[in-house]
């Protein structure tokens, strides 16, 4: 029914328009659309691939295209509309495609990273959710979900993975070799035919998948008792919601990122007295694949915080001053929004996690550590690190809270203008927030 073809180029699609509008479009039918700017302008950038500009009418083929490709892919159209904008469902497929091509370990008599068998791909849930989104991520693509959790509806949701007979996307079973070697996992079941065409397809694992009866429950997979295996542990249990995205621009979508979809309060990571010791090469894992050769080759630390910041802001990977953005120019020097730069970091880079676990941090918590231990923020008068701003708008507000840079030219070699939406909170106001346990501010 569905077949991936790789030689064909979809983005020509929209590309292409503009060879058939004007043979379903007359000259009379054109003359009286232009008298009509708004829906002139609305229909020319839908017809352009602009959807982002195209207003209620974008939003419409947006949408109509996101339901077409989850009933395409067996997945439901109704929750297709509900997804992140800009047919997240394809980039995780291409996604999937490019691991499995490139990174991913097949059918190893061992640990690998998946197995394929003659009428289903098995792949290690915890293992293609973090490579997943490590991958689209370093591709600057927005909307991707914050949590395994979320990855695993996602795929379930849109039709890319198999559900267990209880409706589940986990599936539990046991990989056995013929060399002897046996484990159980906690997988995402694919069809084949979603990866490769049929003279694509690999050999067949030589051994056996063996589903167990009972189904692990997607929020919290767990794999059977035994050795832990770097990359193939059972994903951990999680809470974080689908991270949403605006839907619409200007202040009002700034003010609806910041608002009920935002994680809570950053607090403040206390410096130790004591200088910490920096993890030897024997304790940091080795580089997770899926990421640029740059960043494998690179240990997390303040000052790659800093320059990952900078380049990610100049090839605009990171936006600025935006709904989305994690960055913003306020009081002519740089703001960063906390947690969700330093998250977005840890994202990008898999190893932060394993050296934020040794020191019993989130691993946002240990990129803020360090990011604090170089100094170059700038602190309140009172000295506290975390400012907070106001963005207002002509309905409602927010707040957020971050860090302000003591100088911008650590980022920018010429500095942006403020954002004229964002202003930083005065010190009474401050501590008359703090009085009262700040229960009304969001976190972006």
């Amino acid at each position: 029914r569905f077949r991936y073809r790789k030689e064909r180029e979809y983005r020509l699609h929209s590309a292409a328009t503009g060879l058939l509008y004007a043979r379903l479009l007359d000259r009379d039918i054109f003359d009286w659309l232009s008298g009509y700017p708004d829906l002139w302008a609305a229909l020319l950038y839908v017809l352009a691939g602009q959807y982002e500009h195209a207003g209620t009418l974008g939003e419409l083929v947006v949408q109509a295209d996101q339901a077409s490709v989850a009933q395409e892919l067996g997945g439901d159209p109704s929750k297709a509309l509900a997804a992140p904008k800009h047919a997240l469902q394809r980039k995780l497929l291409d996604g999937l495609r490019y691991l499995l091509k490139e990174e991913f370990k097949l059918n190893q008599a061992g640990p690998a990273d998946g197995w394929l068998t003659h009428d289903a791909l098995w792949l290690v849930s915890k293992t293609v959710s973090d490579k997943l989104r490590a991958h689209l991520l370093s591709q600057s693509i927005d909307g991707i979900p914050a949590s395994n959790t979320a990855v695993f509806n996602v795929l379930q949701d849109h039709g890319i993975v198999q559900p267990t007979p209880d409706g589940k996307a986990i599936w539990k079973a046991t990989v056995t070799s013929d060399a002897g070697w046996s484990h159980a996992f906690t997988f995402l079941k694919l069809s084949p035919a979603m990866i490769w065409d049929a003279a694509d397809r690999p050999a067949p694992f030589a051994g056996r998948v063996q589903v167990e009866e009972e189904q692990a429950e997607p929020q919290a997979p767990a794999v059977a008792d035994g050795p832990q295996l770097e990359g193939i542990e059972a994903a951990p249990a999680s809470t974080a919601p689908i991270a949403s995205s605006a839907t619409d621009t200007g202040v009002s979508a700034l003010l609806d990122l910041l608002g009920d979809t935002a994680p809570p309060t950053a607090p403040e990571i206390p410096s130790s007295p004591v200088a910490e010791p920096e993890p030897t090469p024997s304790t940091v894992p080795p580089p997770q694949m899926g990421l640029a050769p740059a960043q494998d080759r690179t240990e997390p630390s303040g000052a790659h915080f800093i320059a990952w910041l900078r380049q990610s802001i100049q090839t605009r990977k990171l936006i600025i001053n935006d709904a989305k953005a994690l960055v913003h120019t306020v009081a002519g020097t740089t703001y960063l929004v906390s947690p969700g730069v330093f998250q977005r970091y840890a994202q990008e880079y898999l190893q932060v996690a394993a050296l934020a676990k040794q020191e019993k941090l989130e691993g946002w918590q240990w990129v803020q550590k360090r990011f604090e231990k170089l100094g170059q923020h700038r602190k309140q008068p009172s000295g506290l690190n975390i400012w907070t701003c106001e963005v207002t708008g002509p309905r409602k507000s927010r707040r957020l809270h971050g860090y302000l840079l003591a100088s911008p030219d650590a980022l920018f070699q010429e500095t942006p203008p403020d954002n004229p939406y964002l202003r930083l909170v005065n010190e009474a106001a401050k501590r008359e927030d703090s009085a009262l346990g700040g229960k009304d501010d969001d976190q972006a």
